[in-house]
């Protein structure tokens, strides 16, 4: 007998933050956007940056792996952060793991490759607007001035203590991507909330 029992949707880390979340947003006149991005695909790569699987990986994603440290390359949906000299996290829309792990390996061939999907490890937290830098400056010891952590940028770093990957998006109203832990994730938007009354 085929069973029948309805699968649970999946919850997302802040599920229960969204209503607070938004609420910040709309108080903030404008000057901020707080909302978390859920289930997004992230998958940790690791392959030799000289070798050939980076340029076969490469074209076979539809964008180069960024060699430069700190930086962001995008085309389409599907967004490269170099995290070390032989590793990067792709980050892509929900559902997308097992599609684009297939693509890499086939593009890699018999040169040595990682992939793990790391999608459940981490959730995404948006923060936007006018007074985004400012309020994660409150918390963050990076130099987060545009000269220095401008659009297509990212960094390993920590935000109110919490490990975090932060990513600021290609055009300057696009705001940041904070990656949070899962089981960090309620501290982190506790604290930016809290940060954000300042704006709100």
């Amino acid at each position: 007998m085929a069973d029948t029992a309805p699968t649970p949707r999946p919850r997302s880390p802040l599920s229960g933050a969204a209503d607070r979340l938004a609420a910040a947003t709309r108080t903030s006149g404008g000057r901020l956007r707080l909302a978390e991005l859920p289930f997004l695909t992230q998958l940790d790569v690791r392959l030799d940056a000289k070798g050939a699987a980076a340029d076969a990986v490469g074209l076979a994603l539809g964008l180069p792996l960024p060699l430069e440290p700190d930086t962001v390359a995008r085309a389409g949906e599907l967004t490269a952060l170099w995290l070390g000299p032989d590793e990067w996290l792709l980050v892509g829309p929900p559902g997308g793991a097992r599609e684009l792990e297939s693509r890499i390996r086939e593009a890699a061939g018999e040169e040595p490759v990682s992939v793990t999907d790391v999608s459940a490890q981490r959730t995404t937290v948006l923060v936007a607007g006018a007074a985004a830098r400012d309020l994660l400056a409150h918390g963050c010891a990076l130099d987060l001035h545009p000269r220095a952590f401008g659009p297509g940028r990212c960094a390993q770093t920590t935000l109110a203590r919490a490990q975090v990957v932060l990513v600021a998006r290609e055009e300057p109203g696009d705001g940041f991507w904070v990656l949070v832990r899962s089981s960090f994730a309620g501290y982190l938007v506790d604290w930016l909330l809290d940060a954000a009354t300042e704006y709100v």
